[in-house]
């Protein structure tokens, strides 16, 4: 989980998961050429949307790139390889300068993997969650949530341009430390961590929701 800057205008300094918006350039057609692993009709499907279906997959893309973005955990692979897995370690390491070059909007993410022949690979995140905040809250969000797990050989930032710091811990220690200390979390951010809480280990998760 990260903690949001104290300036942030909105939620200063609550903890959140990875996240952001959905941009144009994440269901651009230039980006859909260089997404592996889920189709434009599935991603539609998965999230019963009426949206069109390139715009379903770019959710996946922005979940990605927001990731990567703040956290520094890449879903990438190389074009050469398509089929195995990037070294994941190395090509973080690789990317960094620019990492944060994509976070200050200096160039977008289709640039970034045509420019290092890779291609996104969103089939290793699990669509999880749907959840918008109530009505009577000030401020809200219409939010998709994801699992996968973390890449081996990838270790997540401790801070970056939008994360003061961020935190590796389990859903059920998450809500006691909400309850217990100064530890602020959004509606459903609290949501999501209950359903999981429920779960002992990730294969209870998996089969729960059926994922992979």
């Amino acid at each position: 989980m990260n903690r949001r800057p104290d300036k942030m205008d909105t939620y200063a300094g609550a903890y959140v998961f990875p996240g952001g918006r959905v941009e144009s350039a994440d269901w651009s057609a230039p980006m859909l050429e260089l997404v592996r692993g889920i189709s434009p009709a599935d991603a539609q499907q998965k999230l019963g949307s009426a949206f069109e279906p390139a715009a379903c997959l770019g959710f996946w893309v922005a979940a990605v790139r927001e990731l990567f973005e703040e956290a520094g955990i890449h879903f990438f692979v190389e074009q050469d390889d398509a089929a195995a897995p990037a070294d994941g370690g190395a090509l973080a390491e690789r990317l960094a300068p620019k990492r944060a070059e994509l976070q200050q909007g200096k160039y977008d993410l289709p640039a970034l993997m045509a420019a290092e022949r890779l291609y996104c690979d969103v089939g290793r995140l699990n669509y999880f969650f749907h959840r918008i905040t109530p009505e009577h809250y000030p401020v809200r969000f219409d939010t998709r949530f994801y699992l996968a797990a973390l890449p081996q050989g990838q270790v997540p930032l401790h801070s970056s341009e939008e994360v003061s710091e961020s935190v590796w811990l389990t859903p059920k220690a998450a809500l006691v430390r909400s309850q217990e200390s100064n530890f602020r979390m959004m509606p459903p951010t609290i949501a999501v961590l209950r359903t999981l809480a429920e779960h002992d280990s990730w294969s209870a998760l998996a089969n729960a929701f059926q994922l992979r």
